[in-house]
């Protein structure tokens, strides 16, 4: 974090900015929580590299199948915002 003196904010302001409070705003599962058990389709689909390559890091890392954390990722995408 950069060394800002911000002289002209109230008291509050400048302890907030001189200590902040970092709050984890990701909405997703943690990648242990991407496996579900469900009927599945196989089909054929192109992902950017550096995606595949960032699912197939941590699916390592955890034991897991990368194919399962990208179909987690999708199905909470179709949960949250298809399902309405």
């Amino acid at each position: 974090m950069s060394n800002v003196n911000y002289t002209a904010a109230p008291d509050d302001v400048q302890e907030s900015l001189e200590n902040p409070i970092f709050v984890n705003d990701d909405l997703l599962p943690s990648p242990e929580e991407f496996v579900r058990k469900s009927k599945k389709e196989k089909i054929t689909i192109a992902i950017d590299k550096d995606s595949l390559d960032l699912y197939k890091k941590y699916a390592k890392k955890h034991n897991a199948k990368y194919q399962s954390m990208i179909n987690g990722v999708l199905s909470s995408y179709a949960d949250k915002f298809l399902s309405r």
